[in-house]
């Protein structure tokens, strides 16, 4: 709406409520941050699933190697887990006849960074594969493990940069948490979500800390 200059100058209060519209409108429809993974339930159903986890020591890691949990697999024709997953978390991203990106972006939700090439972001497991083995894994089926490490109906993979996946490790988050404050709520629902779904056991430091993760969220 075009105001006459001369009403503006009367009444200049009339110029910000003639603007006000446009200003909600731009803040609604703002884009929303990609690189979330699937199936993060609400804080509800979250806060119940911790409190069913079973509380463990954590298990040794004698015999525990990578190689027991296969990946990544194939999902569908020549596209493994790790391309599925640069595909669904990306921006625009293109793939070649190896369904390798070609181009494309990504959000890394644990630093709030984007990187425009593959070759800099890596597939995060939520719970670490070490940490699964410590947490029940061992005893599983290299099958059940295979699927665990290639899980992408639930939050378990994510993509981020390979420096944070580097430096998160195979740490719980008693000894490591995203150095975003933001994704602290979101963080703790993808691990809490995958334990559970996973029928895995935390360590009482692990609960303590995913419980005040859990409570920055507001719903």
């Amino acid at each position: 709406m075009r105001l006459p200059s001369a009403t503006i100058r009367r009444f200049p209060f009339l110029l910000s409520f003639a603007l006000a519209p446009v200003v909600a409108f731009s803040v609604a429809t703002a884009p929303t941050a990609l690189g979330f993974p699937p199936d993060v339930p609400g804080k509800a159903q979250v806060q119940s699933e911790l409190n069913a986890l079973t509380v463990r020591s954590e298990g040794s890691m004698t015999g525990y190697s990578r190689d027991k949990f296969p990946h990544w697999s194939t999902v569908s024709g020549s596209c493994n887990t790790r391309e599925t997953v640069l595909k669904r978390d990306g921006s625009n991203v293109s793939v070649g006849s190896d369904c390798y990106p070609t181009s494309g972006s990504w959000y890394s939700y644990y630093d709030g960074v984007t990187r425009t090439s593959p070759s800099q972001i890596s597939i995060d497991h939520i719970v670490p594969l070490a940490e699964a083995w410590r947490s029940g894994a061992s005893s599983w089926t290299t099958s059940k493990r295979e699927a665990f490490a290639n899980d992408i109906t639930g939050p378990q993979l994510i993509a981020v940069t390979t420096e944070i996946n580097s430096a998160k490790g195979d740490q719980d988050p008693a000894s490591w948490k995203p150095p975003r404050a933001s994704s602290h709520c979101g963080y703790a629902k993808f691990w809490i979500h995958t334990k559970y779904r996973w029928e895995l056991t935390l360590q009482s430091a692990e609960k303590t800390a995913l419980q005040s993760m859990l409570n920055t969220c507001s719903y």
